[in-house]
């Protein structure tokens, strides 16, 4: 049998709920622009990590921002999730292109033949390509769609010191961040 325990460490975290990705995202910004790692930041985990972690009892950000048991998770940009969705898209369409073209591209085949074997077999390959990376678009909304009907998105910066919970603290609040302060711990 296994015990699952959390370790805590001594650096105080400021912490914030904010009502949408935007005011989220451009708080973020404003952290790493005044030189918070992005190891410094985290969000409030997905629902199977909220499930596995504490059960499947009702919960809302209120209740998660000073439990040390609250799930946590990196915080992945809008930029970045699209640049995914770009990549998993292209690769696909470039996979099934790169197979066409290796099938045809012998001495016999014409080039009129090897564009339409591209086209062909790159065709559905895009398609599964783009379906998954919508999938994963999806799965991101839902993931702040769901905080936000549990009251909020939630956010966390580790501060090593004063200067540092004062700057979070005014980051936090200027962008429209509610519940905002300091607890002495951290995960």
């Amino acid at each position: 049998m296994t015990t699952d325990h959390t370790t805590y460490i001594n650096i105080p975290e400021a912490v914030g709920v904010f009502d949408s990705v935007e005011t989220l995202q451009a708080a973020i910004y404003d952290l790493r622009a005044s030189g918070f790692s992005r190891y410094d930041i985290s969000l409030l985990g997905d629902k199977e990590a909220m499930v596995e972690k504490l059960g499947s009892a009702y919960w809302r950000a209120a209740d998660l921002e000073d439990n040390p048991d609250a799930p946590r998770a990196a915080f992945v940009s809008e930029e970045a999730i699209g640049e995914l969705e770009g990549a998993v898209a292209g690769g696909f369409f470039f996979i099934g292109s790169a197979i066409a073209m290796t099938a045809l591209l012998t001495p016999l085949s014409t080039l009129a033949g090897s564009i339409a074997a591209i086209a062909i077999g790159g065709g559905p390959a895009g398609v599964v390509g783009a379906l998954l990376a919508r999938r994963l678009g999806n799965h991101h909304k839902d993931y702040y769609a769901d905080q936000i009907r549990q009251g909020g998105i939630l956010l966390w910066v580790r501060t090593s010191d004063k200067d540092k919970e004062d700057i979070a603290v005014k980051i936090l609040n200027g962008h429209s961040g509610r519940d905002v302060h300091i607890h002495g711990w951290s995960e």
